[in-house]
């Protein structure tokens, strides 16, 4: 619940913190190549073969987003000066080092998307540190930054944000519970941290709706997000600041009839006086020192 006054603000007095995030994980998806049992069932078609083969067509759909989508999703970005937040899986940077220039140049921050793009929730809890720590590590060596915030694929574990926390991040994604981060508790003896900070994620606000729903339009994804901001800013005009998030993936977003519709976000948001476009890491950096200064 959000504990600040309603006078509390966001930077450059803003009230609504908007945070972009490209979801990085082409390159890194279930794969008999890398010691799966069967290739990503997750595709244009909502279908896969469960046998154990190559899907080479439905690799290249993923291979898609690195090849035409990034230039298009980080060009545009550039475009506006809006930096985002890149949740990658680390085997995606590795296999496509080209990408991190184009993270660079646009000031975005890396986020981790777990090693490789698969589910955690099965990992014993020594399991699943080997796994965050080999993500981190990775993305800090290829990046040049060490991350500080966590996205799980879809589910995880009792233990995820005791490790994170003893790990070191500053915040975790794998929530949708509010508009606004807050603090989780953690039982952890190996940190003197004893909580972390969550900051929620969005999913209605997420391009992977174009797949969940193949009826609908570019423009109702974009009417949806701009009703989003608009009811978010009413409502912080007397309950205090708020944060809404737009989940994008290259593969998807990244597609010509679909651009059109982040450009209309893009443009709806320059032109929005009480929005402040921010990476998560600086929008959980904001939060604390408002919460500082602003508890109610």
């Amino acid at each position: 619940m959000n504990k600040l006054t309603s006078d509390a603000t966001w930077p450059n007095g803003a009230r609504l913190a908007f945070s972009i995030v490209v979801n990085v994980e082409e390159g890194a998806e279930m794969n008999i190549r890398d010691g799966d049992t069967r290739p990503e069932p997750v595709d244009e078609l909502s279908a896969a073969p469960r046998s154990p083969i190559r899907s080479y067509g439905n690799e290249s759909n993923y291979l898609y987003g690195i090849k035409a989508g990034a230039p298009r999703v980080f060009g545009l970005l550039d475009d506006y000066e809006f930096p985002a937040t890149v949740t990658a899986a680390a085997l995606a940077l590795e296999r496509a080092p080209e990408l991190v220039p184009l993270i660079r140049q646009g000031g975005h921050e890396v986020a981790c998307h777990g090693y490789r793009w698969v589910h955690q929730h099965r990992m014993s809890e020594d399991e699943e540190r080997a796994f965050i720590r080999k993500a981190r590590d990775s993305i800090e060596q290829i990046t040049g930054a060490r991350p500080s915030g966590w996205l799980s694929r879809y589910m995880h574990t009792e233990h995820t944000r005791k490790i994170l926390a003893e790990e070191g991040f500053l915040y975790h994604m794998d929530d949708y519970s509010d508009d606004m981060p807050f603090w989780a508790e953690v039982d952890t003896e190996a940190s003197e941290q004893q909580r972390i900070l969550v900051v929620p994620y969005a999913i209605d606000t997420n391009d992977m709706k174009f797949w969940t729903s193949p009826s609908l339009m570019p423009s109702d994804w974009q009417d949806y997000i701009f009703d989003s901001i608009e009811w978010l800013i009413l409502e912080a005009e007397d309950n205090g600041p708020r944060m809404l998030s737009m989940g994008l993936h290259l593969r998807i977003i990244g597609r010509p009839g679909r651009m059109d519709a982040l450009l209309g976000v893009l443009q709806y948001l320059a032109e929005c006086e009480d929005v402040w476009v921010a990476t998560r890491r600086d929008i959980a950096r904001a939060y604390i020192d408002m919460e500082k200064r602003y508890a109610a």
